[in-house]
């Protein structure tokens, strides 16, 4: 766990975990941080567990401590007040644990499906770069020794390619500069932020986000409930989650729908945030009394989705670039090995 910035999903999702199993065993919570920090080497972890135990030590609340330690989102602090008011601070964390675990295999995979792409892409541009400054040259020596010359679209290429080899080291020395800052601005960006950005602008990733969204909607509806929240004040917590414009506009729908009367399966249904089988799932829910219960299926359901769509956007995208590469490298060969062909057939 780390004391420069907020702690991360997976830093969050390990917390969580290991303090909601402790406190489920019967332990309080400052004997769980003790226990926890016994088991902890590191030497930043340790120190943050420390703060956090003297903070109890000083008779402030398990909530009010990592509040005050300022590495917790304030998410976490909101709903961990909310469970030590309802008694329920256990099954809180538990939740929470899950809801970062999740935020942890999307920004996992959001990478994965950043990463591939630029390596090819990467090695696209080493290929076509190697073409036009080793392998053009040469047939180009070909064309002098027969006594006529590139012309048009490979003529040009081989421009850029004497252009690169003449100033390869002001060239290298920009991609070096490029790559350092892309690693350096991808390390420094909270949360993977950079990838997550990078990734938006696809246009085949809103139906991702919408079921990102969807699923953080319903996991936070679940811990909020959970916590002993009432509707109103949930919307309100959870809208902080959702990082989408879209599904923002909608949980303001919903608010008006619940101004206006309406329960939470109607207003859920109003605003169009769930398909119609999950919109009456949560009227279910809600007539049984086990919306949490309701809430979690259905997050572990968009989540599935998720995965599922990036997965699917990967599978596109893989081979997209080799076709695209196969069609670069194809055309740059045939501008120069059809008028070869025409020279020698003349010749023969």
């Amino acid at each position: 766990m780390k004391r420069d910035n907020q702690l991360n999903n997976e830093e969050l999702a390990f917390f969580c975990s290991q303090i909601g199993v402790l406190l489920k065993a019967g332990v309080t919570p400052l004997e769980a941080l003790r226990i926890l920090g016994s088991d902890t080497e590191d030497e930043e972890s340790k120190e943050l567990l420390n703060e956090i135990i003297a903070e109890i030590g000083h008779g402030n609340k398990f909530s009010a401590a990592i509040e005050k330690v300022g590495v917790f989102p304030d998410y976490v602090v909101s709903t961990l007040k909310l469970g030590e008011e309802a008694g329920t601070t256990d099954e809180v964390m538990g939740s929470l644990a899950d809801y970062y675990d999740n935020e942890t295999r999307i920004s996992e995979n959001i990478k994965s499906a950043i990463t591939y792409p630029a390596i090819m892409i990467g090695m696209m541009l080493l290929v076509i770069v190697i073409l036009i400054t080793k392998v053009l040259p040469i047939f180009n020596q070909v064309f002098v020794q027969l006594g006529s010359e590139m012309t048009g679209f490979a003529a040009s290429l081989l421009v850029l390619g004497n252009t690169l080899n003449k100033y390869s080291i002001i060239f290298l020395s920009i991609l070096v500069i490029i790559i350092a800052l892309f690693l350096w601005i991808s390390r420094r960006s909270r949360q993977g932020m950079f990838s997550k950005a990078l990734f938006r602008k696809l246009p085949m990733a809103q139906d991702f986000y919408d079921s990102v969204a969807a699923g953080r909607f319903a996991r936070g509806m679940a811990i909020a409930t959970n916590a002993g929240l009432d509707t109103y004040s949930s919307l309100d917590l959870v809208s902080r989650l959702v990082e989408n414009e879209k599904y923002r506009d909608k949980i303001e729908i919903m608010r008006e729908a619940i101004k206006s009367g309406d329960n939470l399966a109607e207003g859920i249904k109003r605003a169009e945030i769930f398909s119609n089988v999950n919109s009456r799932m949560v009227a279910v829910g809600i007539k049984s009394g086990e919306i949490d219960t309701i809430m979690r299926r259905i997050a572990d359901e968009y989540e599935r989705k998720s995965e599922r769509k990036i997965n699917n956007i990967i599978s596109i995208i893989e081979p997209t670039l080799v076709i695209i590469l196969s069609l670069i490298v194809g055309l740059i060969l045939l501008s120069v090995i059809l008028p070869l062909m025409g020279i020698m057939s003349s010749i023969g």
